[in-house]
């Protein structure tokens, strides 16, 4: 056979800082869920969550790393950049929720009833937990465009704050599931289409710029990912006064918290986290729109 003379395996893939801290991300995360697992425990649809987020992200981690490290991501139909980026930020906000809630809801500094094994055990958890969650922002911070830098979209203030805000939709998915009681009104219905409709939209940018196919549409991406940002502000805006007077106006709704609610079954509880989410969004729009003025955007890094 003849010698191509080429390297195979990208050493850069293991030794550079991004590279490190998958490394680190690897192991915090294979870490996190084998203390969980092992010992630690646990149970419900929260810890069920945990679980799932350490094991996603590990599994999509090892991935990367394996793609890089033997330069098989050239063999990939999608933009690596884009993708890389994307998933860090992901993994940042599912790393971080789950470093909450567990500690959350199975930490506690007593040893009863649980034994003390198992508290040591899930407090272990919890400190890997967290540390998973700061690996995961050194690379977001690492990898994230610098001015004047030409990078994937993806890398970009605006493409990062595009997977925050499908994560902060889905957090008012899910409370709008939770007995929320927003068929009550047309109204209600309206900022339901809203969130729905931005999400939708949302996932689109950011698959056609994973899947690299930002070429396809009929018009500069740059001005769709403009219109689109600016179309969503207004219909936030809509639902950010719509939503609280029709929840908590004494005509519609209740200012206050009822007495009978029970903890975590309260329709209001889930109204408000709802009109929290929806301003965080509409904050979140708002500064894409003006960071989107600002950039340069590339069809494939």
């Amino acid at each position: 056979m003849e010698n191509s003379g080429g390297m195979y395996l990208n050493m850069a893939a293991v030794t550079s800082r991004v590279g490190v801290a998958r490394l680190l991300q690897a192991v915090f995360g294979c870490t996190t869920f084998s203390l969980v697992a092992h010992q630690g425990g646990f149970n419900a649809a929260y810890g069920t969550f945990c679980m799932a987020v350490w094991c996603f992200c590990f599994a999509v981690t090892i991935f990367i790393i394996t793609c890089e490290f033997t330069s098989l991501h050239n063999c990939l139909s999608i933009s690596w950049g884009n993708f890389t980026a994307a998933f860090a930020m992901l993994a940042t906000l599912m790393s971080i929720t789950a470093a909450v809630i567990y500690p959350l809801n199975f930490v506690q500094f007593s040893c009863h009833p649980i034994g003390c094994e198992k508290r040591d055990f899930r407090i272990s958890a919890s400190i890997f937990a967290g540390l998973l969650f700061l690996a995961y922002t050194t690379e977001v911070c690492l990898t994230r465009a610098k001015p004047g830098q030409v990078t994937s979209y993806m890398a970009t203030v605006s493409g990062l704050l595009k997977i925050v805000q499908a994560f902060v939709a889905c957090i008012i998915f899910g409370a709008l599931v939770n007995d929320s009681q927003y068929d009550r009104y047309v109204a209600t219905q309206w900022c339901v289409a809203v969130y729905g409709f931005c999400f939708v939209l949302t996932v689109v940018v950011v698959s056609l710029s994973v899947t690299g196919k930002t070429t396809t549409l009929k018009c500069p991406f740059e001005r769709f990912v403009v219109i689109y940002t600016f179309v969503a502000v207004l219909l936030y805006m809509s639902a950010a006064v719509i939503w609280p007077v029709f929840c908590f106006d004494r005509k519609y709704g209740s200012p206050h918290r009822p007495y009978q609610c029970s903890k975590g079954k309260c329709s209001w509880d889930s109204q408000v986290v709802i009109a929290v989410f929806t301003y965080v969004n509409l904050v979140l729009y708002i500064a894409d729109l003006a960071y989107s003025q600002r950039i340069r955007f590339v069809s494939r890094p």
